[in-house]
């Protein structure tokens, strides 16, 4: 018998792996959240104060990555969008001379779209600064421009990115409002829930409700006889 079997174990030859599984080794993250347990979450961002304030000042690689892919997206909005509008613009004059009610001047639409195009520069610049909440208002403006004018579909995704990353603003300074109440870092406990605010207390309800008193037991026929 050979020295390595000496234990009664073999040397076990890991199987090949498949193209698949590798790809999805390679663009996903691994699942280790059950091996951390609930107290230790894979990513829970950051921690610290000045890992907050870092966070705060500039936008991670995804929030940037998101609106330089949008602000090109808006320019081409804008201009689609405003050169359809002068197109369909009726005639300021019916045949029968009198004055057309649903006539807009070309003007305006345009001021509209030069507004529209400085949004999308301005969306631009803000995310290659990662600047994440000027940046969110901008498309928010944006998004609300073209709502105004009906085009929903062009608007609404606008809204949502814009309100995206307010909200993302608001979770980090209260996550720095929280760490600084804390003493310089954000309890275990809200980095599970994904805290939102120095109030996010996971103790147990402190409201009191006394008991309800139970009615007398009516006293039965023997109980009255020996009273």
């Amino acid at each position: 018998m050979a020295a390595g079997d000496s234990d009664g174990v073999d040397d076990v030859v890991p199987p090949k792996r498949g193209l698949t599984e590798r790809l999805k080794d390679a663009m996903l993250k691994p699942a280790v959240q059950a091996e951390l347990g609930p107290e230790k979450p894979s990513d829970e961002g950051p921690t610290t104060i000045p890992e907050i304030e870092a966070a705060i000042a500039r936008a991670d690689d995804k929030e940037r990555l998101i609106g330089l892919l949008f602000a090109p997206v808006a320019a081409g909005i804008a201009f689609i969008v405003t050169a359809t509008l002068i197109n369909r613009d009726p005639k300021a004059k019916l045949p029968d001379g009198a004055a057309n009610h649903l006539y807009v001047n070309p003007h305006l639409y345009l001021e509209v779209g030069g507004t529209a195009m400085i949004l999308a520069l301005l969306m631009l610049a803000l995310a290659w600064w990662r600047k994440r909440l000027f940046l969110g208002i901008v498309m928010a403006l944006y998004g609300l421009t073209f709502f105004n004018l009906h085009y929903w579909g062009f608007g609404i995704p606008y809204i949502l990115a814009g309100s995206w990353y307010l909200v993302r603003a608001y979770r980090l300074s209260e996550k720095l409002k929280l760490a600084k109440a804390n003493g310089g870092t954000v309890p275990s406990d809200s980095r599970n829930r994904g805290s939102s605010g120095p109030r996010g207390s996971s103790g147990p309800n402190k409201r009191y409700t006394p008991p309800t008193p139970r009615p007398p037991k009516p006293k039965s026929d023997e109980d009255r006889k020996a009273g």
